[in-house]
């Protein structure tokens, strides 16, 4: 099992970035992002099961887990994520290294991978699809929403107040594919204690969808920047079954047709069984996939 490095912590101009380590400094870097309004834990039963001679940093974003809250009146983007991924990676010195990001990490390393291309080595995405359009119908009413979204939590920020056991029942009432084994993970770094119990610590502002208002052709085009290999791990009842209705329902198969046409032989899609949560519910069956992208793209270096 990967030993627990020790945490770690950034400076910032509002305060810290939070993340947690595991094995040797001097290993392959890989850089770990969590899901919208989860924290680094997501990945503790996953890391343990990949090659230990890898140096694992798994970030909490701003406003999640250990990170400090962006100061009052500001509003979290996509992009914002973006900047806290290239701050620790420089504060690291990090010149290459390879991406895990589950969900919106799997976006925001998307983001990166295209802004950053020649950083990032291998994109590996977990039930994501590296990028998060938003359609013309959305979109309308995607800034008006926003705004009033935010003017009203200004006002009403007064974070409830839970019992350990409550806090768990929360997340799990809000996370359906979460098992009660790997929702105790995420409220371990989510919640802090204060008089009477706990609270959760993710600030109240990132509740909001704050994807960057990137339409499909935009995503697309900028796509075509990527220099890593990508390796796309879709849960068969995770996100492709959420994407079968409305206006997203060939969302998905769009952009896996993009990243085919630009990467080629460098994009691998593969569809396994299990929830949105499955690389946290049942790790194994994301761990060997991981594996072998990781070794191949090791073998792969090695004869350039």
């Amino acid at each position: 099992m990967a030993a627990l490095l020790k945490e770690l912590r950034f400076p910032v101009p509002w305060g810290q970035l939070a993340a947690k380590a595991w094995g040797p400094r001097e290993g392959r870097p890989i850089l770990c992002l969590h899901g919208w309004q989860d924290n680094a834990n997501t990945f503790d039963r996953l890391i343990p099961l990949l090659p230990q001679e890898n140096h694992y940093v798994a970030l909490d974003f701003s406003g999640h887990g250990l990170s400090s809250h962006m100061p009052p009146g500001l509003r979290y983007q996509h992009l914002d994520y973006v900047t806290d991924v290239h701050r620790v990676v420089t504060a690291m010195g990090w010149k290459k290294f390879s991406i895990v990001g589950h969900s919106m990490g799997g976006v925001i390393g998307g983001l990166f991978a295209s802004t950053f291309p020649k950083s990032v080595g291998q994109l590996i995405l977990l039930d994501s699809y590296g990028f998060f359009p938003v359609v013309t119908d959305i979109l309308r009413t995607h800034l008006e929403v926003a705004i009033i979204h935010y003017c009203r939590i200004e006002t009403t920020n007064k974070p409830k107040v839970y019992t350990t056991e409550a806090a768990l029942q929360r997340l799990l009432e809000a996370n359906s594919a979460l098992t009660p084994e790997s929702g105790k993970l995420l409220v371990q770094r989510g919640t802090k204690a204060v008089p009477g119990g706990v609270t959760f610590s993710r600030d109240i502002r990132v509740t909001m969808n704050n994807a960057t208002p990137l339409s499909l052709e935009q995503c697309l085009e900028i796509m075509k920047n990527i220099q890593a290999s990508v390796q796309i791990v879709l849960a068969g009842d995770g996100l492709p079954m959420d994407l079968t209705r409305g206006a997203y329902s060939d969302i998905g198969q769009k952009l896996i047709n993009g990243y085919k046409e630009v990467l080629k032989e460098r994009c691998q899609v593969t569809m396994i069984n299990g929830n949105h949560f499955v690389h946290l519910n049942e790790p194994e069956k994301v761990a060997e996939i991981i594996k072998g992208q990781l070794q191949e793209n090791c073998h792969l270096h090695s004869h350039l």
